[in-house]
C-alpha cells in the first residue's frame, strides 16, 4: 500500500483503546506499508456540489500516537481516496444508516469502500445468520408474550439478546427460577412493540465464545475464544471475558467455509463469526474485533492478510 491513502471512519479517536483496538491495529499496518492514515466520524461525511466528501485529520504516527491527529482543512472527495474502511462500531441506528447511504452514494462515485455499504444496510448481524439456520440453536425473533412464554416453556434455560446490541449489552439469561424475566422482556420489546431474539442456552459458552475472522471469503486459521470469567456467562471481552487464541476445529472450518462464499459475494471482505461449540450465534460485519488479541499470543496478524487480500 505504497503511497495509498486510507480513510477510517471510527467512533471517536480518544475512544479506541490503542491496546486492544483492532481498528488502530489496521491503521498502524497501513502506515508500515508506506500508507497515509486518514480518519473521520460519520458526521463528517458531507454530499454536496455532487460529490460526496469527507473532512478527515491525519494520523501522522499511528505506531507511537495513534490517538493525535492533525486536522486537514480542505474536504476531499471520497472518490480521491484510495481505501475507505468503515469502522463504526453499532448501534446500527438511524445516523448510521444515513452515513451508509452517503457512502454508497461515493461509492457510485467511484470510491472503494470496505465493507461494501450496500451489504451493511442489507443484513442485521444477528438476523443474517438465520441464513445459516441449520448451523444455530434453536432461535426465534419475536415480541410478543405469549411467543416468549411459548418459547421459554420448551426450554429450561434461554437466552434473550436485542438485535442491535454490541459487546454483550443487554443480555439476559433465564431458567426456570428467574422471576423477572417478563419485566424484562416487556422493558427490552418496548412494551411488545420492538423484535428480539431469544435461543435456547449452550453450556458450551464456559468453554469458549469463538470469534473466527472471515478475510476475503476465507477464516483466518486461529479463532479467539472469549472465555467468560467470574460466574459471568458472557464471552465478550468488553463483558469482561478472557481471550484465547485456539486453532479452529473442523467444523468451525466447514462452517466458515460455507459462510464465507456469500460473504464475498456481497463485498464484506472482513467479517467475524461467532460459535459456541458448533453452534452459530452471530455474522459480525459491522467493525469485527480480535485481530490484536490473536496477534499478540500467536504472532499471527490477521490484518496483513486482510491487506495482502486488498
Amino acid at each position: 500500500m505504497q503511497g495509498t491513502s486510507s480513510l477510517f471512519i471510527t467512533d471517536p479517536l480518544g475512544e479506541l483503546n490503542p491496546k486492544k483496538d483492532t481498528t488502530i491495529l489496521w491503521m498502524q499496518e497501513v502506515f508500515n506499508l508506506g500508507g497515509q492514515i486518514l480518519q473521520c466520524e460519520m458526521k463528517d461525511l458531507i454530499y454536496r456540489d455532487q460529490v460526496t466528501f469527507a473532512n478527515f485529520s491525519q494520523i501522522k504516527d499511528p505506531i507511537t500516537n495513534p490517538q493525535i491527529s492533525k486536522i486537514v482543512n480542505e474536504a476531499q472527495p471520497l472518490k480521491d481516496i484510495d481505501y475507505i474502511f468503515m469502522r463504526k462500531d453499532p448501534p446500527v441506528d438511524g445516523d448510521y444508516m444515513n452515513a451508509l447511504h452517503l457512502l454508497s452514494q461515493a461509492e457510485a462515485e467511484g470510491a472503494n469502500i470496505v465493507n461494501r455499504p450496500s451489504a451493511l444496510k442489507k443484513f442485521n448481524e444477528k438476523i443474517f445468520a438465520l441464513q445459516f439456520s441449520h448451523w444455530m440453536p434453536e432461535t426465534s425473533v419475536i415480541c410478543k408474550e405469549e411467543d416468549f412464554e411459548l418459547f421459554k416453556k420448551k426450554y429450561s434455560t434461554i437466552i434473550l439478546k436485542p438485535l442491535d446490541g454490541m459487546g454483550g449489552e443487554s443480555i439476559y439469561k433465564f431458567d426456570e427460577n428467574s422471576k423477572d424475566h417478563l419485566e424484562i422482556f416487556q422493558s427490552l420489546t418496548n412494551n411488545y412493540q420492538t423484535m428480539v431474539m431469544v435461543q435456547n442456552f449452550l453450556p458450551e459458552i464456559y468453554d469458549g465464545d469463538y470469534r473466527i475472522l472471515i478475510i476475503h471469503g476465507k477464516p483466518f486459521p486461529i479463532a479467539l475464544a472469549r472465555i467468560p470469567q467470574g460466574g459471568s456467562f458472557k464471552g465478550n471481552l468488553a463483558a469482561g471475558g478472557k481471550g484465547e487464541a485456539r486453532e479452529l476445529s473442523n467444523d468451525q472450518l466447514e462452517v466458515s467455509i460455507e459462510i464465507g462464499k456469500l460473504l464475498i459475494e456481497e463485498g464484506i471482505m472482513f467479517a467475524g463469526i461467532d460459535m459456541i461449540g458448533n453452534y452459530l450465534t452471530e455474522i459480525n460485519i459491522t467493525s469485527p474485533t480480535g485481530a490484536r488479541e490473536i496477534l499478540s499470543q500467536t504472532g499471527q496478524n490477521p490484518i496483513k492478510t486482510l491487506l495482502e487480500s486488498l
